[in-house]
C-alpha cells in the first residue's frame, strides 16, 4: 500500500486529468500529509482530520472548508485503505460568509482611470498599463487573471476580438470589443512597442516596468 502523501499525489493527478485544476486542494492536502507524517499516522481518522482542520493557524471561518478537502480525499483513499474514516458532512458547521461584491459607479471608474495616468512612475508605460487594464476590466467583464494572462496572439486588433484561453472551468471563449476599446488597446500596443525597443520583453500583452509579466501581487504593491 502506498503512503498517504503518495495517495494525495495520485488523487490530484487523477482529478486534474479530468479537467480540475485543484490549486488550493493541492496545497491544503500537502499540508495535511505533512501534519499526518508529523504524528506518524498512516491512515485518516475523524479525530486527526478535525485536529488538522482546527489548527491554531486556521480561522474558525475556514475550518469547515479545510475539513471538506480532507473529506473528498478520504472518499478516494477509502477505496485502497479500508481503515480510512470519512469525516461526515456537518461535522464542523459554519455559516457561509461571502463578501458582498462592490460595484463601481461610472464616476468612480473614471476617477480610477484619471488617477492611473497621474501615477508617479519609473517608466512612461506604467500609468498606461494601469489605465488600459482598469478600462478593459470595466467594459469587457473579464476576470483580473484573464486580463493579465492575455498574450499578444490573443489580442486581435483587426477584428476587435480577444481570445480568452483556459478561463473558468478550463474553457476558452471569444470576447468582442467595442471600437473605442479596440482603439485604446491599439494605443497601448503602440506605447508597448516603443517601450520594448532594445529590451527583452514578455509575450504577455500587459507588461510591468521591468518588461515582465504582471502578477496580482505586483498590482497590490503597485509594482507595475
Amino acid at each position: 500500500m502506498n503512503t498517504l502523501r503518495e495517495a494525495v499525489q495520485e488523487y490530484l493527478t487523477l482529478r486534474r486529468s479530468l479537467g480540475f485544476k485543484l490549486r488550493e486542494d493541492g496545497a491544503r492536502l500537502a499540508d495535511f500529509a505533512t501534519f499526518m507524517e508529523q504524528r506518524k499516522a498512516s491512515y485518516i481518522t475523524h479525530k486527526l482530520a478535525l485536529a488538522w482542520a482546527q489548527e491554531p493557524k486556521a480561522l474558525p471561518s475556514e475550518w469547515a472548508r479545510r475539513l471538506g478537502f480532507v473529506r473528498v480525499f478520504s472518499r478516494h483513499r477509502s477505496a485502497t485503505d479500508p481503515r480510512t474514516q470519512i469525516p461526515p458532512i456537518g461535522l464542523l458547521p459554519y455559516p457561509a460568509t461571502r463578501i458582498r461584491p462592490y460595484i463601481y459607479s461610472d464616476l468612480e471608474i473614471r476617477a480610477l482611470l484619471d488617477a492611473s495616468l497621474k501615477m508617479r512612475c519609473r517608466t512612461a508605460l506604467r500609468p498606461w498599463t494601469y489605465y488600459c487594464l482598469i478600462g478593459l476590466l470595466s467594459v469587457s467583464g473579464l476576470r483580473l487573471g484573464e486580463a493579465l494572462n492575455l498574450e499578444l496572439q490573443d489580442v486581435d486588433l483587426q477584428t476587435a476580438v480577444l481570445t480568452i484561453k483556459s478561463g473558468k472551468f478550463g474553457k476558452s471563449r471569444l470576447v468582442p470589443l467595442h471600437r473605442s476599446t479596440r482603439d485604446v488597446l491599439a494605443d497601448y500596443m503602440a506605447r508597448r512597442n516603443r517601450f520594448a525597443t532594445g529590451r527583452s520583453i514578455s509575450s504577455y500583452f500587459f507588461v510591468s516596468s521591468r518588461a515582465s509579466t504582471i502578477s496580482v501581487t505586483d498590482l497590490l504593491l503597485r509594482r507595475c
